[in-house]
């Protein structure tokens, strides 16, 4: 049987205990580069973003703006 959120219980979790999962679970996938590499293209448009942050860093918004942005915009 293959592990799902059903199967663990997952889907039964209030919403904020999802999202946090979800982060810790990215986090723990993001910690290992290697498991996924950027194509050209991808690293270009990385490039492009740092490049465009490092010459206008006063347009950048914290994440945990965004996140509490978005949180009130689904009523949570």
């Amino acid at each position: 049987m293959a592990i799902s959120m059903k199967s663990l219980g997952i889907d039964q979790l209030p919403f904020e205990e999802r999202l946090s999962l979800a982060e810790e679970l990215w986090d723990s996938i993001a910690s290992d580069p290697a498991a996924f590499p950027l194509t050209d293209a991808q690293r270009a448009e990385l490039d492009r973003r740092i490049a465009e942050h490092e010459a206008h860093p006063e347009t950048a918004i914290a994440w945990a703006e965004v996140k509490d942005s978005l949180l009130a915009r689904l009523g949570q």
